[in-house]
């Protein structure tokens, strides 16, 4: 599993990366295999569920659920990026990774992520208009200013994968080209390059930092003042509704921020206290159970989605009962 010493700068297209998988738990793979099966199932028809909802009904085309239109697309492309070839990987040793294809999954992971992240907080500017400036709704969250959120939100992601993937697949691989991951996770690769990875390694810390960070402290302020304007109503069940609505919003950030931040923390300051394989699982974890945790949570607490599902639901089976008869 070693480049040959003719392999240079110029070839390197031509390179083949083997994956490990999870280092240490390699008896466990295959139980690993079942559950991310399970869950990238999940994950597939609940958010398709989600999309097909949202698109195909006229009552649900409010800002809140255009942005959770875009966040299930999103999850489904996190999920496909990495978890069939997890999968492989860990039932049936399939391991191996073309130089291309490698990159790839890697701008399409971090880039996924950086769009997610943007569209966390702009689900708490909607609901921070929704709860504290009802009358204005409509007024601010025009079809117009979503479009421009959403434009800003890609082009912030790919503005900052695009020179952070340039500068990891220019350096030079000339060592191993086994990565101690179960993905072509960016850290994991830049510790194959003969060259310093450091510049790439900050570049990825600081840019992922201030991203999450500013997003992080403006989604806090957001709901910061969303319990200041709930507890403030009169009523006790508006009071529990805007709770419980945002509840489920904090729930699903919960699920993304804290294994995200502590997979990239854990990378940088744990790397020689916490084992390899569980700074691995906390990487794959962060992409794959908010994908598959995310239309659970929303097909539950959101009532609009739920009555919609059931009702879409109820009219497949009773047309086709019909159709029986």
């Amino acid at each position: 599993m070693m480049l040959g010493p003719h392999y240079n700068h110029t070839m390197k297209t031509l390179a083949t990366f083997f994956l490990v998988g999870i280092p240490g738990l390699q008896s466990s793979h295959l139980w690993l295999a079942i559950s991310l099966s399970v869950m990238y199932t999940i994950a597939l028809l609940g958010n398709t569920l989600i999309v097909t909802i949202i698109c195909m009904d006229s009552t649900l085309q409010e800002p809140m659920y255009c942005f959770l239109c875009v966040l299930a697309a999103v999850d489904i492309v996190m999920a496909s990026s990495v978890v069939p070839k997890m999968v492989s990987i860990f039932s049936s040793g399939d391991n191996s990774i073309s130089f291309g294809a490698c990159f790839t999954q890697m701008y399409f992971v971090h880039a996924a992520t950086a769009v997610e992240t943007g569209l966390l907080l702009a689900m708490a500017f909607d609901r921070y208009v929704a709860i504290c400036k009802p009358l204005h709704y409509k007024r601010i969250l025009t079809p117009q200013v979503m479009l421009g959120i959403s434009v800003v939100i890609i082009i912030r992601a790919i503005t900052l994968m695009t020179p952070l993937s340039w500068m990891v697949s220019h350096l030079p691989f000339c060592g191993s080209n086994v990565v101690l991951h179960s993905y072509c996770e960016h850290m994991a690769m830049a510790k194959l390059t003969c060259a310093d990875p450091m510049p790439s390694c900050l570049y990825s810390l600081i840019g992922s930092s201030i991203i999450v960070g500013s997003d992080v402290v403006f989604i806090a302020a957001s709901y910061n003042l969303i319990l200041w304007a709930v507890f403030g109503l009169s009523s006790k069940n508006a009071q529990l509704k805007a709770l419980s609505t945002c509840g489920s919003h904090m729930g699903v950030m919960a699920l993304f921020y804290l294994p995200g931040m502590a997979s990239i923390y854990v990378a940088w300051l744990g790397k020689d206290i916490v084992p390899l394989h569980t700074q691995v699982l906390l990487a794959d974890l962060y992409l794959v159970i908010p994908s598959t945790l995310n239309p659970i949570i929303y097909s539950l607490r959101t009532k609009q989605i739920r009555e919609r599902i059931w009702s879409r639901l109820m009219h497949c089976l009773f047309d086709h009962s019909n159709l029986g008869s």
